[in-house]
């Protein structure tokens, strides 16, 4: 059955505030010292309602969506680096929070394999890697923020999903209620995967301490009404240059409420290569 948040104008609100609030995903902080601009009467400032929609779409996930599966493309800058684009196949269960994913490429991940179940394993992912050397190890038990479980990553398996991060930004919404200086942009018939959605551009056009990013862009399924994208840029490095990419997660192939079970977040299960089968 697929559902959807509401209304697409809440839904544009929704995007708008994964676009403001975004800079809990990343650590970077800009070193230039400048005086915040806060608002005087936050009652009119434009995230209140948006934090009450977002509130109501977790509650709508919360009671209409129990799952789903996706291909997730995804590009991050790690260290400085940008990475090639990682395309994953995901499970994501959300009681107990559940995350199984396995690389589908490029080709050095290719296989790799991680399970993370909320509450169990000792709280830590498991997880073996497809190909290389490091195949030989076979399973290892890791915390999800450990420097091995995060190397080439920007964000934990526990951030993983929309609802974690719908969460996530909502704790966040009170502080960046302070500050305003803020461009939206609206453009429609953006073709994401062959399916027509609807992008949602926030701009922040100066660059200020408490801003984390320069652009982000949230694309909206028009069918769905739900994000299948969300991409962020950092400021130009130089006058009349492009922004700086830090982070690009793309949804495809997306279908709920499969009735995932236990089985499909057990590291036994025989569809999945975490143990070795015996000849």
């Amino acid at each position: 059955m697929m559902v959807s948040f509401g209304r697409f104008r809440g839904l544009v609100l929704f995007a708008l505030q994964t676009a403001l609030l975004s800079g809990l995903m990343t650590s970077l902080v800009l070193a230039q010292e400048v005086e915040n601009i806060e608002v005087e009467n936050i009652e009119e400032h434009p995230l209140v309602p948006v934090l009450k929609i977002a509130e109501a779409g977790l509650k709508n996930i919360d009671a209409n969506i129990v799952d789903y599966s996706a291909t997730l493309i995804k590009r991050e800058r790690v260290k400085g680096r940008l990475t090639p684009n990682q395309y994953l196949y995901i499970k994501v269960r959300h009681k107990p929070f559940s995350v199984y994913t396995v690389f589908l490429g490029p080709e050095e991940f290719k296989g790799r394999e991680v399970i993370y179940v909320e509450g169990q394993n000792g709280d830590k992912l498991l997880a073996h890697e497809g190909r290389g050397w490091k195949a030989r190890i076979g399973m290892v038990a890791l915390k999800p923020d450990s420097p091995l479980a995060m190397e080439g990553q920007r964000y934990p398996i526990t951030m993983m999903g929309m609802r974690m991060l719908t969460q996530r930004l909502m704790e966040v919404g009170q502080e960046d209620l302070r500050f305003d200086e803020v461009e939206v942009k609206n453009h429609e018939g953006v073709k994401i995967n062959g399916r027509n959605s609807t992008c949602v551009e926030a701009i922040h056009p100066v660059p200020r301490k408490h801003f984390r990013y320069h652009l982000a862009r949230v694309f909206i399924d028009d069918e769905w009404q739900m994000p299948v994208r969300f991409e962020a840029f950092l400021w130009p490095l130089k006058k009349d240059g492009k922004p700086v990419l830090v982070e690009q997660y793309t949804y495809v192939n997306v279908k709920f409420n499969n009735g995932f079970t236990d089985k499909d977040f057990d590291p036994q299960n025989e569809k999945y290569k975490f143990v070795k089968k015996k000849r």
